[in-house]
């Protein structure tokens, strides 16, 4: 069962009916339960469809699974307002009650700025720690020719001032969530939160690092990509609203961050990836589902990434 469709049933066992209907029951409380658990059924239908399964690195192996019927995209576009189409990439794990909020969102946002988009949820379901970088790498690959560049978007933070541009970047990188918009992060060379990328430009940085697991330092190591590319980083200029740019819905306090730092991983979260990249990224596409959210779609990818333990030790949990 997909991880969206799991948390729906967890919500439903923690108690949420009991104590609903008294032991004896009218006919009017009988037909409102049946009301309310066809709604849930095909509410559950719908997040638990899967689609293609695909694995990378090993192209013979291709199978797909039957899958019910896509969820039509109710998206009120138009061709008039460009030739770009944007692919909104967030890396994802377990963090469903932002998920709820970030996409409805970021869907009427994008649409009220007339920018063509397609929100893809790349979602973390193997065992490791969490990787960020690698989860976009995953979802660059994944989101096919329907889209020209990307942005690579926390699911925490939300943009609230409509002059902040998401258009193509066609001149080079553009950092919308720029340290002096930022709520939390506002040195020099931060690249993290919100940025966007032609997707010319992103394959020219060989894409990010795999080498990071667990929270933090793969923005830093991706400025010195951008570098090292000769591509120019652009930031938003003439917003007025601060450090209230942005609305971050990340609870420290039940939200912990991955912070560890394991054996090697200490002196190797300051060095630059020279290797591996784009197309050294390992996983497999367990499903596929195109979901709505509040009336938005988006694409939800599970995704299961594969880890070297001999050449980065500091993937595993323990």
């Amino acid at each position: 069962m997909p991880r969206l469709a799991l948390l729906f049933e967890v919500h439903l066992k923690s108690g949420l009916f009991l104590g609903f209907l008294p032991r004896k029951c009218s006919i009017f409380n009988l037909f409102l339960t049946c009301l309310i658990l066809g709604f849930l059924s095909m509410l559950w239908l719908q997040l638990s469809c899967t689609g293609d399964v695909s694995k990378r690195g090993t192209q013979d192996e291709m199978s797909s699974q039957k899958s019910c019927p896509q969820v039509p995209r109710t998206v009120n576009e138009d061709p008039s307002w460009g030739p770009h189409r944007l692919a909104l990439l967030v890396p994802f794990r377990e963090r469903f009650e932002e998920l709820m909020s970030f996409v409805p969102h970021m869907h009427q946002y994008l649409l009220q700025k007339k920018i063509l988009h397609h929100i893809f949820i790349i979602n973390q379901v193997d065992h490791y720690r969490f990787n960020r970088a690698s989860l976009i790498n995953v979802g660059f690959l994944e989101s096919g020719n329907e889209t020209d560049y990307i942005a690579m978007h926390d699911v925490d933070l939300l943009p609230l001032n409509l002059d902040l541009d998401y258009g193509f970047p066609e001149k080079g990188p553009f950092h919308v969530a720029s340290p002096e918009l930022h709520p939390l992060y506002h040195y020099k060379t931060y690249v993290g939160g919100i940025l966007m990328l032609t997707k010319q430009h992103y394959e020219m940085c060989n894409g990010m690092s795999n080498r990071f697991w667990g929270w933090g330092r793969e923005d830093d190591e991706f400025y010195r990509r951008i570098k090292g590319a000769g591509l120019q980083l652009f930031r938003p200029t003439g917003i007025s609203t601060g450090y209230k740019t942005f609305r971050h819905i990340h609870d420290p306090a039940w939200r912990k961050r991955d912070q560890k730092r394991i054996a090697a991983q200490k002196q190797e979260q300051f060095k630059v990836d020279r290797e591996g990249g784009l197309h050294s990224v390992k996983y497999r596409v367990e499903s596929r589902s195109e979901v709505t959210i509040s009336g938005a779609p988006c694409t939800v990818l599970n995704v299961l990434l594969e880890c070297d333990l001999g050449d980065t030790p500091w993937c595993a949990f323990n």
